[in-house]
């Protein structure tokens, strides 16, 4: 099979290396990739949102599957035309991927098929915000309804920082056209939990769940980032959450968007705040998830090609997708200032190679080649994930590789997965 894999981040990275795992790949393209993914399949240098191009190229290089990654050309609808040119794709339709690309249809949808989330109420101008505003607690969340890099949620611990945050995104443009609605939401506290599942529009799936790292310092302090690090299994392996979560958020979803013309074929990320031992959606995802993918795949047990095309074809009743009882845990390096402004094309010394070593994967974010060096090109520039019997051990795998790795500015945090490995120990 020839497949074409869709974006240039780590978690394409994790797809690429899983992908060549299979007996049945003949070659692997990825657009538009990076230095790491350039090791282990040809990358293409075409932007993730010109579906002509990509359209194109799939059609003159005989593509057997494109792989969709990212969320913004799934939103701007890639899926429908490679579907229209009769080439099959992996990811969900523009109108099922509004259940990531608009949050306020994602919240109706919940609140019709009655999954779990927090309380919220939509509003499209300042007096209406300022009115809802009374109706919330502190802390308050206020939300973009588009798409917005990972940037468009502000958790405000006052009034004044909730009206700022309503007037800089629907007066002062903050966001464009993705900040035209906002929701104020209910802050949930309790344990989060990324829950992802193949899906085929009748049939779902789940993967093994994953807690991610999103603050960028240590403790979970500093702004919120695309993620520092993750590990898998998250929740100890809890039957009876798993099975709340399957059958009281995940098939109602998938249920719902069927029911209203936009069945979802892909990959269905549920982000999760677990409180009092009960699930609570805090948003939905029509993609794999970044970093999570990094610590989930390699778990899998299955070859990844016959997940992707069970789902495409849709018969994923028929397939068995197993797992290993091993854990994955991925930490993050980033470039100096990330999330803020950050400096680019500092060389990387002692970067392990495309193969697996030691039970370890270095999976390229940011990075690129330059004068026959690889440099940072990102915020987020390498995730290492180590595997093992059990957290412990992928833990101490995954940071001794971190600490190999040099770059001007290196930064990252030291604590993942720290607390839950303690807890089991």
């Amino acid at each position: 099979m020839n497949i074409l894999v869709i974006g240039g981040g780590g978690r394409e990275h994790a797809l690429v290396w899983k992908l060549a795992q299979s007996h049945r790949v003949k070659a692997i393209y990825c657009a538009p990739g990076n230095a790491g993914i350039g090791q282990v399949a040809q990358c293409i240098p075409l932007k993730v949102d010109d579906l002509s191009g990509l359209r194109a190229f799939a059609e003159a290089h005989h593509i057997d599957l494109t792989v969709v990654a990212p969320e913004l050309p799934l939103s701007l609808g890639i899926a429908d035309e490679f579907r229209r040119a009769r080439l099959r794709i992996f990811g969900p339709t523009r109108n099922a991927a509004r259940i990531e690309s608009s949050k306020c249809f994602a919240k109706d949808l919940m609140r019709r098929c009655k999954i779990p989330t927090a309380s919220f109420q939509v509003c499209a101008n300042v007096t209406q915000a300022l009115d809802a505003l009374k109706n919330f607690s502190l802390p308050v969340v206020i939300k973009a309804d588009g798409l917005a890099q990972g940037k468009g949620v502000v958790v405000a611990h006052t009034f004044s920082e909730a009206k700022a945050a309503a007037v800089n995104m629907l007066e002062h443009n903050q966001f464009g056209q993705a900040g035209a609605r906002i929701l104020l939401e209910e802050y949930v506290e309790g344990e989060e939990l990324t829950v992802m599942a193949f899906a085929d529009g009748r049939t779902v799936v789940p993967m093994v769940a994953a807690q991610d790292h999103k603050r960028v310092g240590e403790q979970d302090t500093g702004p919120n980032t695309g993620g520092m690090g993750a590990y898998a299994p998250a929740s100890g392996g809890m039957k009876s959450l798993h099975h709340r979560i399957l059958h009281n958020v995940l098939y109602p979803a998938v249920e719902g968007l069927s029911r209203v013309g936009s069945p979802f074929y892909g990959v269905l990320y549920a982000g999760l705040m677990v409180r009092n031992g009960e699930p609570i959606v805090l948003e939905f995802n029509a993609r794999f998830g970044d970093p999570e993918t990094q610590v989930v795949l390699p778990l899998l047990q299955t070859d990844l090609v016959t997940a992707l095309e069970a789902v495409v074809e849709h018969r994923l009743d028929q397939v068995v997708v197993e797992w290993s009882t091993q854990a994955a845990v991925c930490v993050v390096l980033t470039s100096a200032g990330y999330p803020g402004s950050y400096q680019t094309g500092c060389p990387i010394q002692n970067i392990p190679g495309p193969e697996t070593v030691d039970q370890v994967a270095v999976f390229h974010a940011g990075t690129a080649w330059k004068e026959n060096e690889i440099v940072t090109a990102g915020g987020r520039v390498l995730g290492v994930t180590g595997m093992g019997p059990e957290l412990k051990t992928a833990r101490e795998r995954a940071y001794k590789v971190v600490h190999s790795i040099q770059f001007q500015g290196r930064h990252f945090r030291r604590d993942i997965a720290q607390r839950m490995t303690e807890a089991r120990a």
